[in-house]
C-alpha cells in the first residue's frame, strides 16, 4: 500500500519551494523575449495603460506551458543538488532508500504539473493566443503605413493583401507593390500591380488613401460570364497615377476575431482534429479544382473570328503544322501582333499560376499548422516529464545547489531542447519534413538523455569523470602514454640483475625475430582486419615478459638504468591488428564505412608506431644490459 513518508514531504516541499521561484523567474525571461518581438507594435500608438495590461496578461498566459518545463528542469537540478551538497543525499541513500524512491513523490508532483501543462494548452491557450491575436491586430490596425513589411504579404488591411518588395523608411514611399483585392470569391480578386506606391491614413482616420504609379489592374469580370462560355471576361487597365480609397478605422477597436479563431492556436486539441478533415476535404477540392481548370486550358477550343475558316482552323491544329514557316509567311505587322498577343497570354497565364500556387501553399501550410500544433499540447507536457528526469538525476550527480552551476546546466538543456523543437517546427512548417518527424525530433533527442542520467544516478555511476573521458579519447585517437618510473624511497630487497639481464637479452632476441617475420610497413587486408579473428600474441607474450623485468628493475637506485627504463615506451598490443578486441566491434566497424576508414587508419598509425616502438625498446634494452653488465654483474665476478 502506497504510503506518504516524511521524506516525500520533506523533498517535495523543497521542490515546490523552488518550483515557485523559478517559474516565474523563467515566465519573465520568457516574456521579455517575446516582447522584443512586439516591442514596434506597442511604441507610439497611445495604448492606455489598461490596454497594455490585456496584452501582458494574455502574453503571460500563452507562455506558461513553455516556462513550466524550463522551471521544473531548473528546481529539480537546484533541490537534488543541495541535497547532495549538504550530505542529505548520501545519507538517504545509506538509510537503504534508492535514488528512485526519493523522485518518488517528486514524479507524482511533475505528473500532476505535466496534467497542467496540457490543461493550459488545450483550454486556456487556445482562448488566450485568439484575445492575444485580436488585441495585436488592433495595434497594428492603429498606423497601418507604419507596419508594412518586406517581401511578404501584408493582410492588416479589410478584403486586401498588400506586398511590398522595398519600403523607404525616411519617406514612406513603397516599391514594387502587388495587392490582391478579394471583392467576393477567390475568383474575384482584382490584381493590381505597380512600379511604386505611397499609404496614407485620411484626416477622419477612417480610411486608407493608397496612391500608386506606373502599374497594371487586372480583373475577372464573374458577372459577365455566359452559361457554356469556357473563357472568362476581364478588365485590364494601365494606369500611370491612380488613387484607391480603402475602408479603414484608425481609432483603436477591437478587431473582428472571425479570422482569429479559424487559426490553429486558436484551437483545442479535440477541434483541431475536428476540423483537419474539413480542411483536408477543402484543400483536396481545390486542387481538383485547378487541375480541372488546367485540363481545360490544354483542351480549350481556339477562338474563332468570322473570317477564319474551318479548313484554316484545321491546318492550324494539325500536328504536322510547321509553326516557324507559317509564321514567317506573316507580315512584319502580323508578326508584331502575334508577339504581342503571345505575351500578353503568357503574362496571364504566369499571374494565374502565381495566384494559384500561393493559394496553394497557403492552404497547405494552414494544414500543417493544426498538425503541429497537435503535436505541440501533446510533446510540451511531455517535456515537463523528459526535463524532470534530466534535472534530478543531473543533480544528484554533480552535487551542487544554488544558481550557478544549475542555471549554467538548466541554460545548455534548454538550449538544445529549443534549437532542435523549433528546427523541427520550421522545417515541418514549410514542409521540408513530415510534421510528425519534426514535432517529435526534440523529444526524441531528449529522452534518450533523460534515461541515461537516471540509470547513471541510480546506479552511482561516474559521468563527470574528466580523466575517463580523456583516456577514453587517448586511446580512441592512439595518444601516447608515456612512463614514470621514479626512485623509491623505501627498498627492501634489490633487483635481481642477472635475471633481468637475461629477460631482456630474451625480448631483444624475441624482437629481431618478430621483425624479420612480420612486415609491419605493409597494408593488411581490410577483409582480414576487421571480419576475420587473428590477435598478435607474439607482441603480447613480448610485452608480458618485458613488463616483468621493468617492474622489477623499476626497485634499483641506479639512477641510468632509471632513465632507460623511462625511455622504454608502453606497448599497444592488438592495436595494430584490429580496432576493437570484440568481434562483434570490428565487424559492425567494417560495415560503417566512414567509421572503418577512420579505423583502418588508426590501425596503421599503430603498427607505424609499433615498428618505432620496438626499434626504440631494443636500444634501451641494450644500454640497460650494459649498465647491468659494468656496474653489478662485475662485482659479483
Amino acid at each position: 500500500m502506497f504510503r506518504i513518508k516524511k521524506l516525500d514531504i520533506f523533498i517535495a516541499k523543497q521542490f515546490l519551494l523552488l518550483f515557485a521561484g523559478t517559474f516565474f523567474i523563467c515566465q519573465f525571461v520568457l516574456m521579455m523575449q517575446f516582447l522584443w518581438r512586439y516591442v514596434d507594435d506597442l511604441i507610439g500608438k497611445g495604448l492606455s495603460m489598461t490596454i497594455l495590461a490585456q496584452f501582458f496578461w494574455y502574453m503571460g498566459l500563452m507562455l506558461v506551458p513553455q516556462a513550466l518545463p524550463l522551471a521544473i528542469l531548473l528546481s529539480a537540478l537546484i533541490t537534488f543538488g543541495n541535497l547532495g551538497e549538504s550530505s542529505e543525499l548520501t545519507a538517504i541513500k545509506a538509510a537503504g532508500i534508492s535514488l528512485m524512491q526519493a523522485f518518488r513523490s517528486l514524479i507524482i508532483t511533475t505528473i500532476l504539473i505535466a496534467a497542467t501543462s496540457f490543461l493550459f494548452e488545450n483550454v486556456i491557450a487556445p482562448e488566450a493566443n485568439k484575445s492575444f491575436g485580436q488585441l495585436l491586430l488592433s495595434m497594428k490596425q492603429k498606423s497601418p503605413e507604419l507596419e508594412i513589411p518586406e517581401g511578404i504579404f501584408y493582410d492588416g488591411i479589410p478584403n486586401c493583401n498588400l506586398y511590398v518588395q522595398k519600403k523607404d523608411i525616411n519617406t514612406g514611399k513603397l516599391y514594387g507593390v502587388m495587392i490582391y483585392r478579394m471583392t467576393g470569391s477567390f475568383e474575384d480578386a482584382a490584381i493590381i500591380l505597380a512600379d511604386s506606391g505611397m499609404l496614407q491614413s485620411t484626416e477622419e482616420k477612417k480610411h486608407l488613401l493608397l496612391t500608386l504609379y506606373d502599374g497594371e489592374w487586372f480583373e475577372n469580370m464573374r458577372s459577365q460570364e455566359v452559361a457554356g462560355q469556357a473563357n472568362v471576361p476581364y478588365r485590364r487597365e494601365t494606369f500611370g497615377t491612380k488613387r484607391i480609397v480603402l475602408d479603414f478605422d484608425g481609432d483603436f477597436n477591437l478587431a473582428d476575431a472571425s479570422g482569429i479563431s479559424a487559426n490553429a492556436k486558436a484551437k483545442s486539441l479535440a477541434r483541431i482534429y475536428h476540423d483537419l478533415d474539413s480542411i483536408r476535404e477543402h484543400n483536396d477540392s481545390v486542387g481538383r479544382s485547378f487541375l480541372e481548370e488546367a485540363r481545360l486550358g490544354t483542351m480549350r477550343e481556339p477562338h474563332l473570328e468570322k473570317n477564319d475558316s474551318l479548313k484554316a482552323v484545321n491546318r492550324a491544329m494539325a500536328d504536322d503544322m510547321n509553326l516557324d514557316s507559317a509564321f514567317a509567311k506573316l507580315s512584319s505587322e502580323q508578326k508584331q501582333q502575334v508577339i504581342r498577343q503571345a505575351f500578353e497570354n503568357a503574362r496571364m497565364m504566369n499571374t494565374d499560376l502565381s495566384m494559384k500556387s500561393e493559394y496553394s501553399r497557403v492552404l497547405n501550410r494552414n494544414e500543417r499548422m493544426h498538425q503541429i500544433e497537435g503535436f505541440d499540447k501533446i510533446t510540451l507536457p511531455l517535456s515537463c516529464i523528459i526535463f524532470f528526469f534530466i534535472g534530478a538525476p543531473l543533480g544528484a550527480i554533480i552535487r551542487k545547489g544554488g544558481l550557478g552551476v544549475p542555471v549554467i546546466i538548466s541554460v545548455i538543456v534548454f538550449i538544445i531542447f529549443y534549437i532542435f523543437d523549433n528546427t523541427g517546427m520550421k522545417m515541418a512548417r514549410d514542409d521540408q519534413w513530415t510534421v510528425w518527424f519534426g514535432k517529435w525530433l526534440a523529444t526524441a533527442v531528449l529522452t534518450p538523455i533523460a534515461v541515461f542520467f537516471t540509470y547513471k544516478a541510480n546506479n552511482d555511476s561516474v559521468v563527470f569523470n574528466i580523466d575517463l573521458y580523456k583516456n577514453i579519447i587517448s586511446r580512441m585517437l592512439g595518444l601516447r602514454m608515456k612512463r614514470n618510473i621514479v626512485r623509491k624511497e623505501v627498498i627492501i630487497e634489490d633487483p635481481a640483475y642477472e635475471q633481468d639481464r637475461a629477460i631482456l637479452a630474451g625480448v631483444n632476441r624475441a624482437i629481431e625475430t618478430y621483425s624479420q617475420e612480420h612486415k609491419l610497413l605493409h597494408w593488411p587486408n581490410p577483409i582480414k582486419v576487421f571480419f576475420r579473428p587473428g590477435d598478435d600474441h607474439e607482441i603480447a607474450e613480448i610485452n608480458r615478459v618485458l613488463e616483468v623485468a621493468v617492474e622489477d628493475l623499476s626497485y634499483t637506485k641506479d639512477k641510468i638504468i632509471l632513465s632507460e627504463l623511462n625511455k622504454i615506451p608502453i606497448m599497444a598490443t592488438h592495436a595494430h591488428t584490429r580496432p576493437f578486441v570484440r568481434k562483434e566491434l570490428n565487424i559492425a566497424t567494417g560495415v560503417i564505412l566512414p567509421l572503418g576508414i577512420f579505423f583502418y587508419c588508426r590501425m596503421l598509425r599503430f603498427r607505424l608506431r609499433l615498428r618505432r616502438d620496438l626499434h626504440t625498446l631494443r636500444q634501451a634494452d641494450n644500454a640497460i644490459i650494459a649498465r647491468i653488465e659494468e656496474a653489478y654483474l662485475a662485482r659479483t665476478l
